[in-house]
């Protein structure tokens, strides 16, 4: 077996709680551990917040312990109440499979799917699906309290505002996939984000009380600011994996410009830097921590995206903010393409043209050194066949070409 990766995990920040800890971590240091962490399907790509979560299996299953990742296609058509003041909508069988095609193209770059602790994927709705009531309820309702439950912070976060049964079911069924995992895999282990120790941690109770069998809970923090709001989210949305809907651009600049205060945080996070690599980056508090944040910008893009892509990331990172060689972002436009309202809804630095008279009146739009004051602004012809920059604030820099 190689490091104890509590250790590992400890030192780079990962573990919040964890139940029966030196149980735990003899055992993680003696043998292969099937652990799990479930992902609900709620839409065709991981965002940032699952990030963190990839990120902690990955090491464990550099460590020898073997991932299995619950794809909650049963769980998904009822939707968890953690952290949520409303219900979620149910989904069809269809758009869970796809989604979950999609979840292990992208999981597959944190993750073996080959050798001897290879990831193995398992959607609940394969056992959930068959379930009778009757059975159920009789099994495995009996061994919950609904006054405990109910001091779950899960619960009482949705009390106000009304929650239903089918929600308040959420814990059972959960707790019965780590029960059916224990029983047909062997899973001893269920990790997942600190919103979710109530769940995690009923789920072995349920194990040791019906098995009288080891069955441990650990959970990771959260990604948050300094300021402890979650991160991953832009004026645009969430910050996805898939190409397709965050560019690797958008990525790269989404952690380039991540705060001073949490950038060591994100290395160790995010990355597989070294530790006293991170603490060389980050000794400075000066304008020296944008080296550690081109640094943190370019991992997790490789992770994520390539290296390829990182490496064109990054010259396009540096051509727009240095004067660097390499390559800004450029949008070709047609040539009667010359209103500024119209190049800045071609270029995406805005979703509607009401957006975008706010930005040129609040003062944040140039075209080169020119600030924007005017809506009816226009770039003559040969302006846009020469290529001329559009700035949106201070960090996004897009070249504009005519076709």
């Amino acid at each position: 077996m190689a490091r104890n990766v509590i250790d590992t995990l400890k030192e780079r920040g990962f573990v919040k709680q964890v139940v029966f800890e030196e149980d735990l971590y003899k055992l993680l240091g003696s043998e292969s551990v099937p652990f799990y962490i479930g992902f609900d399907p709620t839409a065709d790509s991981l965002h940032v917040g699952h990030f963190l979560a990839l990120m902690a299996m990955s090491h464990m299953q550099k460590a020898g312990h073997k991932p299995v990742i619950l794809i909650g296609g049963g769980t998904g058509k009822i939707g968890d109440p953690s952290g949520r003041t409303d219900m979620r909508k149910m989904m069809t069988d269809e758009t869970i499979k796809h989604n979950v095609a999609c979840f292990k193209v992208q999981m597959s770059r944190f993750l073996s799917f080959e050798g001897e602790n290879a990831a193995v994927m398992v959607d609940n709705a394969e056992w959930l699906d068959k379930l009778n009531f009757l059975e159920f309820m009789r099994d495995i309702g009996s061994q919950f309290s609904v006054n405990k439950m109910l001091t779950a912070e899960c619960f009482k976060s949705r009390m106000e505002k009304g929650l239903s049964f089918l929600e308040f079911s959420y814990m059972l069924m959960q707790s019965y996939d780590f029960l059916h995992l224990y029983r047909t895999m062997g899973v001893k282990l269920q990790c997942g984000g600190d919103d979710q120790w109530s769940n995690i941690l009923a789920g072995a109770d349920l194990i040791r009380r019906k098995e009288q069998g080891e069955a441990f809970a650990m959970t990771f923090t959260l990604l948050t600011t300094s300021e402890g709001k979650k991160m991953g989210k832009t004026q645009k949305g969430a910050v996805w994996l898939d190409a397709e809907k965050t560019t690797p651009y958008e990525f790269f600049q989404y952690w380039r410009n991540t705060d001073d205060a949490d950038v060591e945080k994100c290395l160790k996070l995010l990355t597989y830097v070294d530790l006293p690599e991170i603490a060389e980056l980050c000794r400075y508090r000066d304008e020296r921590i944008n080296v550690a944040k081109e640094r943190l910008a370019y991992e997790v893009t490789a992770i994520v995206h390539g290296k390829e892509e990182a490496d064109k990331a990054l010259a396009q990172s540096r051509a727009a903010f240095g004067g660097e060689g390499g390559e800004m972002p450029t949008v070709k436009v047609s040539p009667d393409t010359n209103g500024i309202i119209d190049i800045m809804l071609a270029a995406k630095v805005c979703k509607s043209k009401s957006e975008a008279r706010n930005l040129i009146t609040g003062g944040g739009v140039k075209i080169d050194d020119e600030k924007i004051a005017s809506f009816d602004y226009t770039v003559s012809a040969d302006r846009l066949a020469a290529g001329v920059v559009l700035h949106k604030g201070k960090k996004s820099h897009i070249k504009i070409l005519s076709e």
